[in-house]
């Protein structure tokens, strides 16, 4: 898996990364065919008293290309709205998968109904 971290008006700490890295765990423990990841931590300046935070992602696994976005005030907040997010397209994504390879299987009637 290529990761790649980047900060827009931002500097990337080694906790952000550390961060990151381990909330990017989870997706790869339910779907391990993850080829390239970037992510993009980046701050707008709206007004002097409102800084938002925002996160994106884009994750490209065999077969498809996820791109997720979330804003919080909060970059660690940011960052957690953004991997639920990609999680639940993920774990849809897996589930379309499986329910595809095994849709042949489902309308077997089997020796029995020959019988009968």
């Amino acid at each position: 898996m290529n990761l790649k971290i980047s900060g827009h008006h931002l500097e990337v700490t080694p906790a952000l990364r550390a961060y990151v890295e381990s909330k990017l765990e989870r997706i790869k423990r339910h779907f391990d065919n993850v080829i390239d990841v970037t992510v993009t931590l980046s701050v707008d300046s709206l007004t002097e008293k409102e800084k938002r935070q925002r996160a994106e992602i884009n994750l490209h696994v065999r077969g498809k290309d996820f791109h997720v976005e979330s804003e919080a005030q909060d970059m660690y907040a940011a960052i957690d709205l953004l991997m639920d997010k990609l999680d639940r397209q993920v774990l849809k994504h897996k589930d379309k998968i499986q329910d595809h390879q095994h849709d042949g299987i489902k309308r077997y009637t089997g020796p029995e109904a020959e019988v009968a």
